[in-house]
């Protein structure tokens, strides 16, 4: 055990934010934090850095436990280049390079005892520099840089150069590369595309030490970890498994919690009846009955009510027209800046009731594409078309369309002045603002709260087409639910941009990657997208694997009998190895597909077990086995291919 936590409480106030945080984390465990925005995860983080003291309650580390945190923004402040900001996690290591090469030095100039006792204390030195990774940091350092997104040509920029967003990028590569024994990371994917979280998941589910997580991306803690401990209503409550096995496991909680303490209600209730009637009767045997019955109801132990889940969002989108069938038409956009070409040949084709997500890399134009297709940035090439009737609900990742100088209540009242004090104050109180919060300053306001005010604004347009950029940033996971699930529902059209891949999952049925040369179209949501890469991928390893046959322009040299011979047997020799080894890609492939329809069948026999909690627990046992086998033989397939 490298952690553990027993009963911590914290207030401010007469605010509770924290009480009875109780569990544990073991060596090299990855442990997800969850719980709706102010739940107190941040605050939480901060007790465990030292940041703030605790109320109340015991922190035990293990001795000598190297601690790591990362916060959300992390700022950084430094005049040096990005390759010489991450170089200085390895300070210890270029002193010890730095005095070897000096020892070196040294040692050609002595003889005798001096000699031997210098080689003794370079090979102390030597073997420190061994065990600390002395002849790889250089690479692990550069893998790092461009696992994070950051390319060749970026290593020499300067910090000051950088946004926000990079700064923290790179103190997550600082982080990761000092390789603390307990990692606290708080929503380390914030800033990432697609790539680089995928590349972070790799990193992460090898990592030496403990990690503590705290992510609104569902998918990535999917990935990592094995154990969620969730914040609610000032409680922990710890559940074995990742993202997806707690939210099976919290509902079949609540459930039996729930049913358990209906039931008691009712027994209660039978035995004070019964009692009651006893008494009526007014003879002593009876009244010595409804006296025991009376002790017996005195000795039952008392099930609480479960307690209410926090306040959510509810969100009902309704197009006010139907559109027509055809929403919005693009051909051969393209855009440049100082003579850099962002993208070109965009072709676009969206149809009414079609729900698509652009996906991509950072940097590669998702964002000036939408402020293209609304008008806000002119195309250098190409033309855009908006179909019959088409009203447009555009929800911006930055809020920029939110007056700071208004409160929520301003806000929506002056975007749409026929609605009563009351209606705002109904729709509002949907979004999770009541009583005094609707007077709040928009400039006050949290990430979270300004999307929340912005998808209040996006439903009462009742526009047709929503044209959403990064619509689950700084969203808690009941809220991106909540959004979910209004998607998916809705009658309009939907294009939005997003790296929440647990999201696109949910909601696309349409995957639209775009690259410098343009835009490629999957028809499905995210698990085909990588379905469809995969397969093309293994396409081209296959193409690759084969001998290129191609005419000579010039006559070849007439070659000597035993270097034909040599030449035939090589090649029936590589055929054989080729048919040998697609033919092990064939049965790992079909052990995989039996593997995913297994799982498949788990998720099933899960949902069917729900109300009986034991059973449901050995089906989840058994699928993280199937899941763990699966992990493995994806794994056995990529190296093949890789042959």
């Amino acid at each position: 055990m490298i952690l553990a936590l027993n009963k911590i409480e914290k207030s401010y106030g007469a605010d509770t934010i924290l009480e009875q945080i109780t569990f544990h984390i073991e060596e090299r465990e990855k442990t997800a934090i969850v719980g709706v925005n102010g739940a107190g995860k941040t605050t939480l983080f901060r007790i465990l850095t030292g940041e703030i003291s605790a109320d109340g309650g015991d922190i035990f580390l293990k001795k000598e436990t190297s601690l790591g945190y990362m916060a959300q923004n992390q700022q950084m402040e430094s005049t040096r280049t990005i390759y010489e900001e991450m170089l200085s996690v390895f300070e210890n290591i270029l002193t010890a390079e730095q005095n070897l090469r000096e020892m070196e030095n040294e040692m050609t100039q002595l003889s005798g005892s001096s000699l031997s006792d210098k080689m003794e204390e370079y090979a102390a030195l030597q073997h420190f520099f061994e065990q600390n990774d002395g002849y790889s940091y250089k690479s692990r350092l550069r893998g790092v840089l461009k696992g994070l997104g950051f390319a060749e040509t970026d290593f020499d920029r300067p910090l000051q150069q950088l946004s926000g967003g990079q700064k923290t990028r790179i103190y997550l590569g600082k982080l990761l590369l000092s390789k603390p024994d307990l990692l606290l990371l708080d929503e380390p994917t914030n800033h990432l595309d697609i790539a680089s979280i995928e590349w972070l998941e790799d990193f992460l589910k090898t990592y030496d030490g403990a990690i503590l997580i705290i992510s609104h991306d569902r998918y990535f803690l999917d990935k990592i970890v094995t154990k969620v401990v969730e914040i609610e209503n000032r409680k922990s409550t710890v559940y074995p498994g990742n993202y997806t096995a707690y939210m099976n496991q919290k509902r079949i909680h609540r459930e039996i919690a729930q049913k358990a303490y209906e039931q008691q209600q009712r027994e209660r209730k039978r035995q004070e009846e019964v009692i009651r009637t006893l008494r009526s009767f007014n003879r002593e045997k009876s009244i010595k009955r409804a006296e025991s019955r009376e002790k017996q109801l005195e000795k039952m132990e008392v099930i609480e009510r479960p307690e209410h889940l926090p306040d959510h969002m509810r969100l009902t989108l309704t197009p006010r027209v139907i559109s027509g069938s055809d929403v919005l038409h693009a051909e051969e956009l393209a855009k440049s800046y100082g003579g850099h070409s962002i993208f070109h040949h965009v072709n676009l084709d969206i149809k009414r009731g079609e729900t698509a997500a652009i996906i991509g890399p950072n940097g590669v134009g998702k964002s000036t594409l939408f402020k293209m297709l609304l008008g806000e940035v002119t195309a250098d090439h190409g033309m855009i078309r908006f179909g019959t009737n088409v009203h447009v609900g555009y929800y911006d990742q930055e809020q920029q369309k939110l007056d700071s100088k208004k409160t929520i209540f301003d806000e929506i009242s002056d975007a749409y002045p026929t609605l009563t004090a009351g209606e705002i104050r109904n729709m509002l109180a949907a979004f999770v603002f009541t009583e005094d919060d609707v007077f709040k300053q928009v400039s006050s306001l949290s990430g979270g709260e300004k999307g929340r005010v912005s998808l209040a604004k996006i439903m009462l347009s009742k526009a047709n087409l929503l044209m959403l950029d990064e619509p689950t940033n700084h969203l808690d996971m009941f809220s991106k639910e909540v959004l979910e699930n209004a998607i998916n529902r809705y009658e309009g059209t939907v294009v939005y941009i997003s790296h929440d891949r647990y999201f696109i999952n949910k909601t696309a049925g349409i995957i639209l990657e775009l690259s410098p040369e343009g835009i490629t179209r999957y028809e499905g949501n995210y698990d085909y997208y990588l379905e469809k890469k995969a397969e093309r991928a293994r396409k081209e390893a296959l193409l690759a694997t084969q001998q290129p046959v191609g005419k000579s322009s010039a006559p070849a040299a007439p070659k000597t009998v035993s270097d034909t011979k040599t030449d035939w047997l090589r090649q029936k020799e590589q055929q054989a190895a080729e048919r040998k080894l697609a033919a092990k890609i064939a049965r790992v492939e079909k052990e995989i597909e039996e593997t995913e329809a297994a799982i498949a069948q788990a998720d099933k026999d899960m949902a069917a077990a729900s109300a009986d909690y034991t059973k449901a627990q050995e089906i989840f046992e058994e699928k993280s086995k199937l899941e763990e086998k699966l992990e493995a033989l994806y794994e056995t397939w990529e190296s093949l291919q890789s042959e």
